[in-house]
């Protein structure tokens, strides 16, 4: 009982500090007050688990305070100090909320014993709000995870009715160039308009299957191949992937490593392909002479990574939706809105968290959060995702 906090509230002095003291004693958090009006001011500041309360009080009366406690702080407890000429007012406490009710002069050992009860209680109440904030993470994991079964059985369906058709679209459109290629038609009428129809369809045919397999590839339930990584050689090696992209733009990418970074426990493919969505849509959205930053350090147990550009920044309305499958700013034909979805997906395959601010015209900044230690049975599928616009 050491955790519980208890105000004793009494207009006898000498009574009130002698039990402050012998509770204190055993190691109780104890505040005193003298009257009713000194107890509420004292509980708007600082809560308290238990109040010891005197009936008969000058001013507001011990049952007027209890009326107050109830209806400000309906999770503290009330035990009532009555004399033995005045146990009805004991009993009325009792009907206004009050956990119960002792006479004067109070034996400790009977105080402590209704302090021990009162604990009891609210350890209880503790472990049912635990329990029923339990059972609605796991009603939303199991929405989340019913979702993505259908989902997944959506992208199978498309795989397959897709993938069949685009086959016979491209192999026909491969039979029709190399007829093209033929020297009887070398001088065929209006020749390069058929050969960029036909770069075009085999463009469109790329880009439905790029999406298929996305689509595929976000809900595909694969284990994670957890293991020691060197996790400043894998930023190395990731921006030094998009590094020719970046410089095409006039896009520069630097690089800011904390020296005290460790390596931690996750899947390097997961977190390479998490690093590769983000930083290419900063280079995307940004203009000839912007800076993307990278920022690797560690927080507490976890370690954070943040990709800074200084582009164009994403509107206010749009800010909430990029995380949703297959919404996309950009033209017809040059994304397939699924980037930021599936690196969400495997965010959360990895036990990580995922932020973003940011403000329209000046730049964006996401930053991921992985733990030090990735979990491989983690199936958290819970949202964990920030966002936040500044303009």
């Amino acid at each position: 009982m050491e955790n519980v906090r208890i105000l004793l509230v009494d207009d006898e002095d000498d009574f009130r500090r002698t039990l402050a003291k012998r509770l204190t004693k055993r190691g109780m958090n104890t505040k005193q007050a003298a009257s009713g009006e000194e107890c509420l001011k004292i509980m708007e500041k600082d809560p308290v688990d238990v109040v010891v309360l005197d009936v008969k009080m000058p001013g507001m009366n011990g049952i007027e305070t209890l009326h107050h406690i109830k209806k400000r702080h309906p999770e503290t407890e009330v035990i009532m100090l009555t004399g033995h000429a005045t146990t009805h007012d004991g009993v009325e406490g009792i009907k206004t909320g009050a956990f119960d009710y002792l006479t004067k002069p109070i034996e400790l050992e009977h105080l402590l014993g209704k302090i021990g009860q009162v604990h009891e209680k609210l350890v209880m109440e503790k472990e049912k709000q635990k329990e029923a904030k339990f059972r609605a993470k796991m009603e939303q994991q199991m929405i989340a995870t019913e979702r993505l079964a259908a989902l997944g059985t959506l992208a199978a369906g498309v795989a397959h009715e897709i993938n069949n058709p685009l086959a016979i679209i491209k192999e026909s459109a491969g039979w029709m160039k190399s007829i093209l290629n033929r020297e009887e038609l070398a001088n065929m009428p209006r020749k390069p308009d058929f050969e960029m129809a036909l770069e075009k369809i085999e463009k469109g045919v790329k880009r439905a299957k790029r999406i298929t397999l996305q689509l595929l590839g976000s809900v595909k339930q694969t284990h994670s191949t957890i293991s020691v990584v060197n996790i400043k050689e894998l930023v190395n090696e990731t921006v030094a992937l998009l590094q020719r992209e970046a410089g095409n733009k006039d896009v520069e990418i630097v690089q800011e490593i904390d020296p005290a970074i460790v390596s931690i426990w996750t899947d390097p493919y997961k977190l390479r392909q998490i690093l590769i969505n983000i930083i290419t849509n900063a280079v995307h959205a940004s203009r000839s002479g912007d800076r993307i930053t990278v920022a690797l350090k560690p927080v507490d147990d976890r370690v954070a990574i943040k990709i800074k550009d200084t582009g164009q920044g994403i509107p206010g309305e749009n800010l909430k939706k990029i995380f949703e499958p297959f919404f996309s700013t950009k033209p017809p034909g040059k994304g397939t809105g699924l980037g930021l979805f599936v690196t969400r997906s495997l965010m959360d395959k990895l036990g990580g968290e995922i932020s973003v601010e940011s403000r329209l015209g000046e730049g964006t900044t996401f930053c991921i959060t992985l733990p030090r230690y990735a979990d491989e049975e983690d199936t958290s599928k819970k949202d964990k995702t920030s966002i936040q616009s500044e303009g």
